[in-house]
């Protein structure tokens, strides 16, 4: 009886570790993300061609801003002047997730 309870405690601590680990902003989380939010338009990868002729390639938005400073736009709502762009609100961890996957795509490293 006494293993049963110790592995069901082991069970419960590896579920609990596990579902802190999926909170913890983290790069392949907004990877998925900006895959889901934005790859109908943008090229989203360090590689490929955007999907819509006027939407820049993600890995190049250090020519414009330093990732780490869209965080409030992503935060509060991403608006820009182009009609076809739809407004995006990320909440906290996935604005981090996204700012560590961007900053892994930026071109700028392999200039």
């Amino acid at each position: 009886m006494r293993v049963g309870h110790i592995a069901l405690f082991a069970a419960v601590l590896v579920a609990v570790a596990t579902g802190a680990a999926a909170q913890e902003p983290s790069a392949r989380r907004g990877s998925l993300l900006v895959k889901r939010h934005c790859g109908g338009c943008h090229a989203v990868g360090a590689t490929g061609v955007s999907r819509h002729p006027a939407a820049p390639p993600l890995r190049e938005l250090h020519r414009r801003y330093e990732p780490e400073n869209l965080a409030e736009a992503l935060a509060e709502g991403i608006l820009t002047g182009h009609p076809a762009m739809p407004s995006f609100r990320f909440e906290p961890r996935d604005v981090r997730s996204i700012i560590l996957y961007l900053n892994e795509i930026q071109d700028r490293q392999r200039s």
